[in-house]
């Protein structure tokens, strides 16, 4: 098992299981499917902790094969940005298993679907690899806060006091606090988050007992901020460790080399450069199927199609022409 926090993590609303689910796989493929798909959530995902366990499969196996069960639709990489309401920010990387297979739209619909997800609760950032764990994320309640604590150029962070003024509008339409509103009482509910309350206690304190209507939201919140404001050490009524937070960024990273898109194209779950290296795609970007057409049912093939095929195989995998294929060729 990884860290608390890390490892697999069932992409959900899947199939029942069944003896056909992974038959569209080679043999190799089919049985690292099977056993991912019986690991525990939060066992570990990188290649090197599943060869560890597997009785059959190496790691260079295991990581062309998780390669290519990306490819088709079973495993992806995920990074997500973190907005903790203590104003701490940091990325996290989730390795999510389906055992139903999944289109790349699919795929793509899900990562997006995870930007804006509150993830309060059994908040728990993620590693594919937890051998690499230094590098990046350490310990999940002390992960690596992102780089300088800023957000990405061009993308504006709003602090925790603003962000629960914000979202008053969301619980009472009564309250439709403008951004001006927000800029001019966020100090005020910066005190307030300073002295122990949440977001959601400020919200109770702007939507409690409203009249029907509110003339002035933004004067009538500064007037009950101010008023109810609780005392400097008031106890607080909130489980430790339970901040609120907030996914606002996802991107797909690829599985065998963590780059993500911001860098590079991910497709089906895997960078170009991998893809070629784990022959998935030949240098022209070209797909390689995971069974060889000449070995699928039908016709023979003749003795010229297999040195053909052989030869784009090896093209792919960056090696020149073996003696028996030169041979062929100089007949």
């Amino acid at each position: 098992m990884a860290k608390t926090g890390y490892g697999k993590r069932s992409a959900g609303d899947e199939d029942p299981d069944a003896d056909a689910d992974f038959a569209h796989l080679g043999d190799r493929e089919r049985d690292l499917a099977v056993f991912i798909d019986h690991l525990a959530d939060g066992h570990a995902m990188g290649y090197k902790a599943v060869a560890a366990e597997h009785p059959l499969y190496g790691q260079q196996a295991v990581r062309v094969s998780m390669g290519r069960l990306g490819l088709v639709g079973h495993l992806h990489q995920i990074r997500e940005h973190i907005t903790v309401e203590d104003n701490s920010m940091r990325w996290v990387t989730r390795t999510y298993w389906s055992r139903t297979r999944r289109s790349r739209a699919w795929w793509e619909e899900f990562a997006r679907a995870r930007n804006g997800r509150i993830v309060t609760d059994g908040y728990q950032p993620g590693l594919a690899r937890p051998e690499n764990a230094v590098e990046e994320e350490a310990v999940p309640e002390e992960a690596e806060p992102a780089e300088s604590g800023r957000a990405e150029a061009g993308e504006p962070q709003h602090s925790a006091a603003y962000q629960a003024l914000a979202e008053v509008r969301d619980a009472d339409p009564r309250m439709p606090l403008s951004e001006e509103d927000c800029q001019s009482l966020e100090a005020l509910a910066a005190e307030w988050l300073s002295r122990g309350s949440t977001s959601e206690d400020i919200t109770r304190a702007l939507t409690d007992g409203l009249p029907s209507a509110v003339s002035n939201p933004g004067g009538f919140a500064r007037k009950r901020l101010e008023k109810n404001m609780p005392p400097k050490k008031a106890k607080v009524r909130q489980k430790k460790g339970a901040l609120r937070a907030r996914v606002d960024r996802v991107l797909l990273a690829c599985i065998t080399c963590d780059a993500d898109e911001r860098t590079v194209e991910i497709v089906g779950g895997v960078c170009r450069e991998c893809r070629v290296e784990l022959g998935l795609d030949t240098p022209e970007g070209e797909p390689i199927p995971l069974v060889p057409e000449t070995f699928l049912v039908g016709p023979t093939p003749s003795a010229l199609e297999v040195h053909e095929w052989a030869s784009r195989v090896r093209a792919a995998g960056g090696l020149g022409s073996s003696r028996g294929q030169a041979l062929w060729e100089g007949v």
